[in-house]
């Protein structure tokens, strides 16, 4: 399970560093280096945090991620916890599929044998281990990576600017 959730944190990590231009939030800094690619700085700065919100809003509204989240797990036994996050995953891959395309940065198997190139970018590619000499370097891959390869959000409305992620719920008998 401690596998499963570097990787959810890592995937997060990596679509906040698109969100946010390259720039991560100071609390997702420890979680992976800065983004692998250099982006074109945003024209209005408020447009990155209103993209990273809009995100949130839509992965809240289909997949429950922040109510998830926010959620003390503590009093859950893991049966009930597996059958939250089988609802949580698939809308949260539903929001994914249809804004985002994701595609590996390097093509195998984790666990396989794999070799990293002479033209080393160190930004999205990260050496563990006992790393010595120059590249190429040769071993296990432990985790694919994932750049985007499309990241296509609906535009923003008249609530741009605006801290909701999710409204609250009233109901009024």
């Amino acid at each position: 399970m401690n596998g499963l959730w570097t990787r959810v944190k890592l995937a997060f990590a990596a679509f906040f560093t698109i969100l946010f231009k390259g720039r991560l939030p100071v609390a997702l800094q420890t979680v992976v280096p800065a983004s692998p690619q250099p982006v074109a700085a945003p024209t209005v700065a408020a447009d990155s945090s209103d993209r990273a919100i809009q995100m949130l809003a839509l992965l809240q509204r289909d997949g429950r991620l922040i109510d998830f989240l926010m959620e003390d797990l503590g009093t859950y036994s893991d049966a009930q916890i597996g059958t939250a996050v089988r609802d949580v995953h698939a809308g949260c891959r539903r929001v994914l599929d249809h804004y985002v395309s994701l595609e590996s940065i390097v093509d195998g198997r984790e666990g396989e044998q794999t070799m990293v190139a002479q033209e080393l970018d160190a930004a999205a590619v990260r050496l563990v281990g006992n790393v010595t000499g120059q590249p190429p370097f040769r071993g296990t891959l432990l985790h694919r990576g994932w750049r985007t390869a499309r990241v296509d959000l609906p535009p923003l409305g008249p609530n741009a600017g605006r801290s909701i992620v999710a409204q609250a719920e009233v109901e009024v008998p």
